[in-house]
């Protein structure tokens, strides 16, 4: 019945279509061109508000750390600092996620009860919807406190690692402890994501696994997870695309440094996202002209990333 009635449709001219697909096919064309009037119309302000600062710096913009830009005169900044900080961050919180959201993801869609895994699935949901700086007050009030013993242990036993190298800071307020909010942050999206693709495993795949004699495990290594590849790095670019965009909880946690420092358990580093945040109540003139310009590189880091993400996304087509 279905067939039959698709083929009638298609055999209907172009010119005697219902008024309903008409309006519906002319939304939708419209709501895809909005969509890409609003991204070029918010990148075109970035560039024309950050024109005039640019011109004016004395700095390179891309490799200088120095962040000079309130002095009409000679302003001179740069965003290295901060976007080598807003990389830093976003990996960290990508590094420990991902791994836990995948299992996660496993638990409830092969291994919890029905029960636990609907009540499971609702508590994670239920993060994505905790405002940020919500998150930002419990890093800041009760997280660093907790990590200063941890950190130490870090220092001792793997302070020889050029990440771990000591001396720890006495505040707690580091990279590493901004990564693990972000992280808790992002894990909403990389699970529910791949938990979504775990479900559309085909059941023929997961049976014949089991036919053949492996375990649960080895059916999730050898035919859920190929399968499934694409979705959980696609998820994963998408709450990687959160972390470098995230503002408020980031800048409640790291104490404000111009510098790059790749010492996780040290104060330092600055986000882009962060910086604008804390700077722009008291810019003027220059000074917000060169914080947009900021935001114009964080504008064009996020849109790589999720352009990525899209990418890797429609590759699932491959394996369904």
């Amino acid at each position: 019945m279905t067939t039959t009635d698709s083929s009638a449709t298609a055999r209907i001219p172009k010119g005697k279509r219902r008024m309903g697909d008409v309006v519906f096919t002319n939304s939708a064309r419209g709501a895809g061109v909005l969509i890409l009037v609003i991204l070029a119309g918010v990148a075109a302000f970035l560039i024309i508000q950050s024109v005039d600062s640019l011109r004016a710096n004395t700095a390179n913009f891309f490799t200088t750390t120095e962040w000079n830009a309130s002095t009409r005169e000679t302003p001179a900044f740069g965003v290295a600092a901060l976007a080598f900080g807003t990389v830093l961050a976003a990996t960290i919180a990508l590094v420990l996620a991902t791994p836990v959201a995948i299992g996660i993801a496993l638990f409830i869609v092969y291994y919890a009860p029905r029960r636990v895994a609907s009540l499971l699935g609702y508590i994670v949901d239920l993060l994505a919807a905790i405002p940020s700086v919500v998150y930002g007050l419990w890093g800041v009030v009760y997280l660093v406190g907790q990590l200063r013993p941890f950190y130490g242990l870090l220092e001792t036993y793997l302070g020889w690692i050029p990440l771990f190298a000591g001396p720890v800071s006495a505040t707690g307020r580091t990279m590493l402890s901004a990564g693990i909010v972000l992280a808790v942050m992002i894990l909403p999206i990389i699970t529910a994501m791949s938990r979504d693709v775990f479900h559309q495993v085909p059941q023929a795949h997961r049976e014949a696994a089991l036919a053949l004699g492996a375990t649960r495990w080895e059916m999730i290594r050898m035919a859920v997870l190929p399968f499934g590849r694409p979705g959980v790095i696609g998820g994963a670019m998408l709450g990687l695309g959160r972390a470098l965009g995230e503002t408020m909880a980031v800048a409640m946690i790291l104490s404000p440094a111009l510098v790059i420092s790749p010492f996780l358990l040290q104060s330092g580093n600055q986000t882009i996202a962060a910086h604008i945040a804390l700077q722009y109540p008291e810019a003027t003139g220059y000074g917000v002209s060169a914080l947009i310009a900021a935001g114009l590189v964080l504008f064009a880091i996020t849109l790589a990333v999720n352009m990525g993400a899209r990418f890797i996304v429609a590759r699932r087509k491959e394996f369904s």
